[in-house]
């Protein structure tokens, strides 16, 4: 299939884990795909929690492609908790998950062509946490905001919509048999279980979506669990 031939995608965090799979995945079906990421390769190195990287980004962008068709909101916040998070880092977990993906909206505004798509990936944790994790959370519950706000402004050119991925296993490690059973579908998550829905909601058979956010997590938000039921037991 080749969905997005000559569709330009931009992916931030495209050089390992999910942000990897979308990318492969996009150009499997025919997209131009750009990276940016922090880690060094063969795609643009950079910052996004720096506002003079995000600019010198999209004028790269436009410079060499004139337009935008997808726009993956991907890179990851720092995770850091109350009591070791400092006032920067906070603000820094807020300017890569939240300020970048809404400054490169704005930057890319004028070259969206019409049918365009934003995806941003948020996470289960927009909903649910464990203790010391407060950077990351909040982040992922303003992307998830960000995102029906973005969608109500941008329309009718551009969807954009969220997805907020669970466990997904992107470092090659076996699980468990209890992990995977903290699941519902019987198993944790694989980057291709949000690739997948990432290429969908840019195609033109999600043209009836927009301002969603899609939780990928095999049923995990939804499992009521009690002490001493289905093997589950608190240790502390």
């Amino acid at each position: 299939m080749e969905r997005f031939k000559n569709k330009v995608a931009v992916i931030t965090g495209g050089a390992k884990g999910i942000g990897s799979r979308i990318a492969q995945r996009f150009q499997s079906e025919g997209a131009i795909v750009e990276i940016i990421d922090k880690e060094a390769g063969p795609w643009y190195v950079g910052d996004i929690g720096k506002k003079e990287v995000l600019e010198e980004f999209a004028s790269y962008i436009i410079k060499r492609h004139g337009k935008v068709n997808i726009l993956v909101n991907n890179a990851p916040p720092l995770m850091k908790g109350i009591n070791d998070c400092s006032w920067d880092e906070f603000l820094y977990s807020m300017k890569v998950g939240v300020a970048a993906p809404f400054y490169l909206s704005k930057l890319f505004q004028e070259y969206f062509p019409n049918g365009s798509s934003i995806v941003n990936i948020s996470s289960s944790r927009d909903r649910m946490s464990e203790p010391q994790t407060e950077s990351y959370s909040a982040a992922k519950g303003g992307i998830s905001a960000l995102t029906h706000s973005l969608a109500m402004t941008l329309a009718p050119k551009v969807r954009v919509n969220s997805i907020s991925p669970g466990w997904i296993e992107t470092l090659g490690i076996e699980a468990s048999k209890e992990d995977n059973l903290q699941h519902p579908v019987g198993r944790i998550g694989q980057p291709d279980d949000i690739a997948s829905m990432v290429l969908y909601l840019c195609s033109d058979e999600a043209g009836f979506i927009t301002g969603e956010n899609i939780a990928i997590d095999g049923g995990m938000t939804h499992q009521m669990i009690y002490h001493g039921d289905n093997g589950w037991y608190l240790k502390r």
